[in-house]
């Protein structure tokens, strides 16, 4: 998903929570786009060392 979901015609993002593969939430943001371009490579590098067996796309939206 390259952005956030919205509810009410487009009016409210949705908080989205980013879970890892234990499935517990390593990231919550209304910003999906910006956590793209941010966040995720951090993220991706901390998880990556964690759960070395998953893919870890550089870009993820492509």
């Amino acid at each position: 998903m390259r952005e956030t979901p919205t509810v009410g015609r487009g009016a409210v993002p949705l908080v989205v929570r980013l879970l890892a593969p234990n499935q517990r939430p390593v990231q919550m943001t209304s910003d999906l786009a910006g956590f793209w371009q941010r966040l995720y490579p951090q993220v991706r590098k901390e998880l990556s060392r964690r759960y070395p067996k998953h893919a870890w796309p550089e870009d993820p939206v492509a």
